[in-house]
């Protein structure tokens, strides 16, 4: 089994990239294809799925990707298109967030994803996903912030401004008085 793959991207395709690792070129199966430059030494994190009629190399610029990847895979109904479709679509936190919040709806509405298999998503994996929970806390945390912040009058604008340096380690109440005082001094 491979963890990942290093070397120079040679061909990208609408579906997959060549990667040439010590003369020997990989075709990999990615998300995003065209986020991979031509000519560039790039780490890519690869899925080996072996079927009797053909062996399948799934790949991802992040362990992240490759990590949600995996957990989707372990899902009831959901297969290796269904799952990069969704990690193609949508940002990991995003996909993180809904299953958390149990948002079968958002889940939905991806390519290959039905109504079946985003409640199996969310059963299967709510409370389960390994990639950074504290990355879901911390963006729920600031979502509050925001919203507070909306709330008492102020714009988007300043509100991103704000929030950007926030410290998302602090309780929600900390985090909407260091936004405040952060409004206050420009």
């Amino acid at each position: 089994m491979y963890s990942y793959l290093q070397g120079i991207v040679t061909e990208i395709e609408p579906e997959k990239v060549t990667l040439d690792v010590g003369g020997i070129g990989f075709h990999i199966v990615v998300p995003n294809p065209f986020e991979f430059e031509q000519g560039s030494e790039k780490k890519v994190y690869v899925y080996q799925h072996v079927r009797e009629d053909a062996h399948t190399l799934y790949g991802f610029p992040s362990l992240r990707e490759k990590r949600l990847f995996d957990q989707l895979l372990s899902v009831k109904g959901i297969g290796p298109k269904s799952a990069l479709a969704l990690i193609a679509a949508a940002e990991v936190d995003e996909i993180i967030k809904a299953i958390e919040t149990s948002d079968a709806k958002y889940l939905n509405r991806f390519p290959g994803i039905g109504p079946k298999a985003s409640q199996q998503i969310v059963l299967d994996l709510k409370g389960k996903v390994e990639t950074d929970r504290l990355t879901v806390k911390a963006q729920r945390k600031l979502d509050e912030v925001e919203d507070a912040l909306r709330a008492l009058g102020y714009k988007n604008k300043e509100i991103e401004r704000a929030t950007k340096k926030l410290d998302r380690k602090k309780s929600t109440a900390e985090l909407i008085k260091d936004a405040l005082r952060e409004i206050a001094s420009k």
